[in-house]
C-alpha cells in the first residue's frame, strides 16, 4: 500500500511539474489581462497541490529532502498568491492552511505554522467586506479551519 501511494503521488506530481506548472507560467501570464489571472490562480493552486503532494509523500518518508520540497512548493506558491491574490481569496486561503498544516504536521515547526495561519486570518478577516459573494462560502469556511487550527 505504501509503495502504490507514493507511486500515485509521483504520477501526480510529474504530471503538475511538467505540464500544468509550465502551461500556467506561459509568457501571457505577466500581462495583467483577465487571461493572466487565471493562469496565475491555475499556477498557484498547482503548486500548492505539488506541495501537497510532497507533504503527503512526507508522510511516508520522513526525509528532510521531501519535506524541504513541500515548504519549498508552498513557499513558491504563497509568495505569487500574496502578489497576485487578494487576502480572501479561496486559493490563497487554502494553501495558507495547507502551509501551516506542513509546518506542524511535518515540519514540526508550531510556531511558524501558527504564524502563517494568524497571519492569513488576520489578513482576510480585515478585507472580509470586500469577500466577493462568489468565493464568500469557501473562503469563510476555509477561514474557519485557519482559526480552528489556531485554537488545537
Amino acid at each position: 500500500l505504501k509503495s502504490e501511494a507514493m507511486r500515485f503521488c509521483q504520477e501526480i506530481l510529474n504530471i503538475l511539474m511538467n505540464k500544468l506548472v509550465p502551461n500556467a507560467k506561459s509568457p501571457l501570464a505577466n500581462t495583467s489581462s483577465e487571461s493572466a489571472l487565471r493562469l496565475q490562480e491555475s499556477c498557484i493552486f498547482y503548486l500548492k497541490m505539488i506541495g501537497d503532494y510532497y507533504r503527503y509523500l512526507a508522510e511516508f518518508d520522513d526525509t528532510d529532502d521531501v519535506s524541504k520540497k513541500a515548504e519549498k512548493y508552498y513557499d513558491e506558491g504563497y509568495k505569487m498568491a500574496v502578489k497576485h491574490l487578494s487576502t480572501t481569496h479561496p486559493i490563497r486561503l487554502g494553501l495558507s492552511l495547507n502551509l501551516s498544516v506542513c509546518y506542524y504536521e511535518i515540519l514540526k515547526d508550531r510556531e511558524k505554522a501558527c504564524e502563517v495561519a494568524k497571519s492569513a486570518f488576520d489578513s482576510a478577516i480585515a478585507e472580509l467586506d470586500s469577500l466577493d459573494e462568489r468565493c464568500y462560502k469557501d473562503s469563510t469556511v476555509i477561514m474557519q479551519l485557519l482559526r480552528d487550527n489556531l485554537s488545537l
